[in-house]
């Protein structure tokens, strides 16, 4: 015997949510602690207090709302973030709060009782997008990254966070580490081709690659493009190009799962006719193996550093995030798996390419995460989409995990949905 998700009402809140911060060609933009990023916290907390939640929000804005189980105890909690990336869509982060409502509204509606709490959560700057590092507010509600240095840390507008925070009123009054989860589940869209490329509708997500990020500053020195020859110049530019085509064949060297990525890079004086002074860059090195992921990192700064001398260049680095792999727990991916497989749901395991807020609490409690499709493997962009099919999919496995942790009573409606049906 199973709950039904209601697919129309969680698609109206991914809809209704998706107009906060809207792009006049398509997509949204919500960046951490922006006016809009208030704007999506006021409706989500408006859904929660509708639901009769009990809402807390901590120190660094991370907001949840608790639905009381039979027994007092830590939650089973399901969460994600509401934050975007400048150019964003409306499901990355979003769908993985709003399936968490449903499976609440959900319960609500069948008159169903759990033995434990059950927890809906958004946590504060998952996308690092104005903020470094990512995965801000989980990190240090799990320990992970310090509050205090977390605060200052100043946003690519010249904002620091705790001004951010002020700014908009986000921070709570409950401390760091208030939210002490039982279990933690996060339902995402996979942001990547696989799912849709194998035709299969659920990711049993069984960790998450580490992450390197670091900034790499090169300085030469400016000079005529036309009168200083080859030989004599100090090109900043030259020098980080170099780099950027080193990160590539490390990935290619390394192969699968390794990646590396040069996202950003910035020369300086910036001038078509002027030899580069400066060059500021970052590169984004990731792998499932830690010690894989230390070897791409130690090769990559030794070519930077050859690299400079041969520039005539010197050259500094900055870490801007660092995390290293996690495993999901294995038994909560185990009960992942077997609930896409009783719904007849073709499905796979597979690590995530992608930093999320489930990988800050692996170290603290059992966690795992379930991927639905995403078209075209589009993500971070306004044309991201999952059919509503392959979200009902994702939704249904989430809620049928969340009643098995949370120890499912009873539920004078209950619903009986046959293997393969989905609502």
């Amino acid at each position: 015997m199973s709950i039904a998700i209601d697919i129309e009402r969680l698609m109206f809140r991914l809809e209704w949510l998706g107009k906060v911060g809207t792009l006049p060609g398509g997509g949204v933009k919500r960046l951490a602690l922006s006016p809009e990023d208030a704007e999506g916290r006021a409706l989500v907390m408006r859904w929660m207090c509708d639901l009769g939640l009990e809402i807390t929000t901590d120190v660094i804005g991370n907001c949840w709302g608790i639905r009381a189980g039979e027994e007092d105890g830590p939650p089973v909690v399901m969460g994600s973030h509401i934050d975007t990336v400048a150019t964003g869509g409306l499901y990355d982060g979003s769908l993985g709060v709003l399936a968490g409502l449903e499976v609440i509204e959900a319960l609500n509606a069948a008159g169903a009782r759990t033995r434990r709490p059950v927890a809906v959560a958004f946590f504060t700057n998952e996308e690092g997008a104005r903020f470094a590092p990512d995965m801000m507010g989980s990190g240090v509600a799990q320990g992970a990254l310090p509050l205090d240095e977390m605060l200052e840390v100043e946003g690519i507008d010249g904002v620091r966070l705790r001004e951010a925070l002020a700014a908009i009123d986000a921070a709570g009054p409950a401390p760091v580490g208030a939210l002490k989860p039982h279990s933690y589940l996060e339902l995402h869209i996979e942001q990547g081709p696989v799912l849709e490329t194998e035709e299969l509708q659920i990711g049993v997500v069984t960790g998450v690659q580490g992450i390197s990020w670091t900034e790499i500053t090169v300085t030469g020195a400016s000079a005529h493009a036309g009168t200083t020859p080859m030989a004599l110049r100090h090109d900043a530019g030259a020098v980080a190009a170099r780099i950027a085509v080193e990160a590539q064949q490390i990935a290619a060297d390394h192969g699968p799962p390794q990646v590396a990525t040069v996202g950003r890079m910035r020369v300086s004086p910036d001038l078509v006719n002027v030899v580069p002074q400066e060059a500021v860059m970052t590169v984004d090195l990731r792998h499932t193996d830690e010690a894989t992921l230390q070897k791409a990192e130690t090769r990559l700064w030794r070519a930077a550093q050859d690299f400079a001398r041969a520039g005539g260049c010197a050259i500094t680095r900055r870490t801007l995030a660092r995390f290293e792999p996690v495993e999901f727990d294995p038994a909560l991916v185990d009960s992942v798996e077997a609930a896409a497989h009783a719904r007849g749901l073709g499905h796979r395991r597979m690590p995530s390419g992608a930093g999320h807020d489930a990988q800050m609490f692996a170290p603290n409690c059992p966690s795992a995460m379930i991927f639905v499709p995403s078209q075209d493997g589009v993500s971070h962009n306004i044309h991201e989409y999952t059919a509503p099919s392959d979200i009902a999919g994702g939704a249904q496995v989430l809620m049928d995990v969340v009643c098995q942790q949370a120890e499912l009573q009873d539920a004078p409606e209950f619903q009986t949905i046959e293997t393969g049906q989905l609502p």
